[in-house]
């Protein structure tokens, strides 16, 4: 995990440097504070420290900028403590605020509850699939074309996801019906087919053909 330090104050950014590397982050310190969204943008890292107290321009500004090109999060180290001044770092995009002198042991576990945080947005399963100008929706449960939608059931739109996910690959009905399985919905071989035919008798419906290939011996394919 890379951090960028975004600090003035010589002192306090040698201190910050050394109590992350211990931590073994990869740590990067900027020393010029001229266009420093773009610096902090240029070096894509997993997380920012930014002060307020800046020359030049403050941090709400450089926070401002890299949200304009970038999702990283930001942690406002600062020696305001104003609460007016952390509800303005909040809107202008940060993701937590911490008030100098800051107890090193706290500011860790605040900068790895938004790590985590991120990252398990980031990891994110999508709920859109295109393939083909075809779109299936997990979170209406729907697949579309060109316009006209159908609803699947919970059986098919598993299917349907298992497809989407491993689109262009063989997937095997071994493979579909341990996937349903472990999803504690259980559906033997014969039931399988029944639910594919379905689902093919629903694409066609909305002018889909030939989308899912059988592969003799082997499982299906789209």
């Amino acid at each position: 995990m890379q951090i960028v330090i975004v600090e003035d104050d010589p002192v306090i950014r040698q201190e910050l440097k050394l109590l992350l590397e211990n931590a073994f982050y990869q740590v990067t310190v900027l020393h010029e504070f001229s266009d420093v969204a773009d610096a902090v943008l240029s070096l894509n890292p997993d997380l920012v420290l930014l002060d307020l107290n800046l020359p030049g321009e403050s941090g709400f500004d450089v926070c401002s900028k890299i949200r304009t090109g970038s999702n990283v999060p930001v942690i406002f180290v600062t020696g305001r403590t104003d609460s007016m001044d952390e509800l303005t770092g909040i809107l202008k995009g940060g993701d937590d605020y911490i008030t100098k002198p800051f107890q090193a042991p706290i500011l860790l576990a605040r900068i790895g509850a938004v790590l985590k945080r991120t990252r398990r947005e980031t990891e994110r399963e999508p709920v859109r699939f295109l393939h083909k100008e075809v779109e299936l929706d997990i979170a209406r449960g729907t697949v579309g074309f060109q316009g006209r939608q159908i609803e699947l059931t919970k059986n098919e739109l598993k299917i349907m996801h298992l497809l989407f996910q491993r689109k262009g690959e063989i997937v095997s009905r071994v493979d579909m019906i341990e996937y349903l399985w472990d999803n504690q919905v259980f559906i033997d071989d014969n039931t399988l087919s029944v639910n594919v035919t379905r689902i093919r008798g629903k694409l066609e419906e909305i002018g889909i053909s030939g989308l899912i290939e059988t592969k003799r011996g082997m499982g299906y394919r789209i």
